[in-house]
């Protein structure tokens, strides 16, 4: 029996959590759900976006599963987002790029592995006379973690290539470090993988122009979440976008999107990245089998059973995943 931490966040992410977690449901009775509460009710009811005893239920589970919280501005709000990464040490953000919902004549199969605790996001930011300052951190240690795991990930997932996204031509010391380093590393694997690097700018050019000429893609914080946003949008959209959030020790799961509060409350909200976040998850938790089941199914539903209201379909939130857990179950 697994142990998995639910956080279901701010406007949306309630409602596409409990489909992911019907899901689940369908497919395996060896899942043990424990609810904390993340984002803006937990600032309501204990005046923190990530209590103290949140991030010790993370701690002790065996994973977690997350929705999406809604960001407040000004300068004291703090992101539980941000911060339990770093308190977690969820170094590795995976983020699967697959056409599931069949809308392109080209197969689009991407794994989009990003840096997850430093670059522009450890928010070191210093007033100054003309305006702020911001620090941009890439350390060595940084660089080598997620090169190696980007290295194992593709050749755990029998991919051929791996490229590497920076800006070294302009960033010549930091983003210098991480391509010496991917060069390093993947010369040590003597030609296991073919191994490639790409200007961030031109990348993003090829994610909407030939995205199927990309395999896995190792990069920086700041890149990665913007090259995962646009290959998403290639696909469908955020709707369809999974990711992973891991660490040497523990993981979080979660749809890319955020927590639409327009359409909260609605049913109109696309479940597919919360449900396919907890196919990453059983997969990371030792239940390939499992996983599969729910990939097929979410495929199978796109292309037998309708399309989601955000793809012009006419299926809600509800009927979706009904669609999608009638499948898991015959499909099991």
């Amino acid at each position: 029996m697994k142990s998995i931490c639910v956080l279901r966040g701010d406007g949306i992410g309630p409602e596409v959590i409990d489909c992911a977690i019907e899901v689940m449901d369908a497919v395996t009775d060896d899942l043990e759900f424990v609810y904390a509460s993340i984002g803006n009710e937990a600032f309501r009811n204990k005046g923190s976006r990530l209590p103290e005893d949140t991030l010790q239920t993370m701690t002790e589970t065996d994973s977690c599963l997350f929705g999406a919280v809604t960001s407040a501005s000004g300068p004291l709000y703090d992101s539980p987002v941000l911060r339990f990464r770093s308190e977690l040490d969820l170094y590795a953000n995976v983020r699967p790029v697959r056409d599931i919902a069949h809308r392109r004549d080209s197969a689009v199969d991407i794994l989009i592995v990003r840096e997850n605790t430093e670059g522009l996001y450890t928010g070191h930011e210093v007033e100054v006379d003309e305006g702020v300052t911001t620090m941009r951190r890439v350390s060595q240690r940084a660089v080598e973690r997620i090169v190696t795991y980007a290295i194992n990930l593709a050749e755990a997932s029998g991919r051929g290539s791996i490229c590497c996204v920076h800006k070294a031509n302009v960033l010549r010391e930091s983003d210098g470090l991480f391509l010496r380093e991917f060069r390093r590393a993947v010369a040590m694997k003597e030609g296991q993988l073919t191994a490639s690097d790409q200007l961030v700018d031109s990348a993003a050019a090829k994610l909407v122009t030939s995205p199927e000429e990309f395999d896995v893609i190792v990069t920086l914080n700041l890149y990665g979440d913007i090259l995962s946003d646009v290959a998403a949008a290639v696909v469908g959209g955020l709707g369809f976008a999974p990711s992973g959030n891991i660490g040497p020790e523990h993981s979080v799961f979660e749809p890319a999107h955020g927590s639409a509060p327009d359409i909260a409350g609605r049913g109109v909200a696309n479940p597919t990245a919360a449900i396919l976040s907890a196919g990453m998850m059983l997969n990371y938790l030792g239940m390939p089998d499992q996983a599969a089941q729910i990939a097929s199914a979410v495929s199978d539903a796109y292309r037998y059973g309708g399309r989601t209201i955000d793809i012009g379909g006419s299926l809600g939130s509800r009927a979706f995943t009904e669609e999608v857990v009638r499948r898991a179950i015959e499909g099991g």
